[in-house]
This record gives C-alpha cells, structure tokens and sequence, in this order.
C-alpha cells in the first residue's frame, strides 16, 4: 500500500486554518500574497547560505527530513548540532510572539530528526526575521500531542477528502488565499455569515 507523506509545512498550514490547508495540499490552490513573497525571499537567502562550522556547533541549512512512522517529509531550514544534540530552527519572516503553527512545524522537524538520528529532541526554535531574534519552542509531550492530533486530522482530510469549513476571523485578512477564500462583496459574506 502507498502512504501519501505529508509535508512537514502542512502542519502550519492546518494549524493556521483546516480550509487553507485543503486548498493548498488538495485543490492545489495558492495565491502569492506581500507575507508569503517575504517568506520566500527570506527562505532563500537562508538556503543559500551552505553549512557552517562554528567551534562546537555545526549548522547545516536545507537538509530533506523525513519519517517514515509519522508518514512526514519536508525540508528544514537549518539544524544545529551540539555535542550529540540536535536543533531544528525554522525561520519566519514575522515577529516573536504566540504562534502555535510555527511550533507545530518545529515539533514536526524535530520527529523527522530525532528518527533519522536516534536521538530525542527536547528544544527548537523559530527564527523571526522581523525582529532577528529565536524564539525557543520546547518540544514537550503536549506540543507533540498537538502534532500527533493533527497529522491524523490531515490524514482524514487526505483520505475522506472532505473540505473542512471555512471559518472566518480577523487572520483571514492576512492569507495569500483571502479573495479566493472569502467572496469580496458584502452580501455575499452576509448571505454566507446568515446560512451558518
């Protein structure tokens, strides 16, 4: 039988919003919006940065992961080793704050990593390029619970192929998928609000 990897960044996306993922990974729908196009530039530049010795720390930059008992596959932005420690950092273009789809993606690199080393990983971090600063994700029991939830919620969408709602707030405005998510007349969003 096949399994259908999942992309480690889909887990962000679900995070952000169930219907985003299903248009990205099921309709194949994406949209380029002023965030994304810094995020790619910002991606870029890290990629093409090669690895790097630091005294005790090693940075590798662009590295495929993959698992096969969590069905996962994507590429991190960088890893770190330490004296036999290992720490996925993904770069952001935003700013430090409560973001849990970042941390999902940095939870679901550390299950690729800690089955392609062996070795369990306990820190993460995400990188904002906004303010240049890391901020620290521990990967404890409940951050691995929420990936572990979500990936069998990606699972079912890919498998029933279900489209999950769309549920609108205000981090709606800032999706690349906004006019193609939300019809920009009025009476159609209120004809919509009112049927729900």
């Amino acid at each position: 039988m096949d399994i259908d990897f999942i992309p480690i960044a889909a887990l962000n996306h679900y995070s952000y919003c169930p219907h985003r993922y299903w248009r990205i990974f099921c309709a194949s729908e994406f949209e380029d919006n002023q965030y994304t196009i810094d995020g790619t530039t910002l991606h870029e530049r890290v990629h093409t940065m090669g690895d790097l010795n630091l005294g005790e720390i090693w940075q590798i930059r662009a590295i495929y992961l993959k698992s096969e008992q969590y069905n996962l596959i994507g590429k991190a932005d960088l890893i770190e080793a330490e004296n036999g420690h290992f720490y996925p950092i993904e770069y952001k273009r935003g700013k430090k704050g409560e973001w849990a789809n970042d941390e999902l993606q940095v939870v679901a690199q550390a299950l690729c990593l800690e089955e392609m080393t062996q070795t369990t990983i306990d820190i993460g971090y995400v990188y904002y390029g906004q303010t240049h600063q890391r901020q620290e994700v521990k990967i404890n029991s409940n951050l691995r619970q929420s990936a572990f939830t979500t990936i069998k919620a990606i699972q079912e969408i890919n498998q029933t192929k279900k489209i999950p709602k769309a549920v609108y707030s205000t981090k709606c405005k800032g999706c690349s998928l906004y006019s193609a998510c939300l019809p920009m007349a009025n009476d159609k969003v209120n004809r919509y609000r009112e049927s729900e």
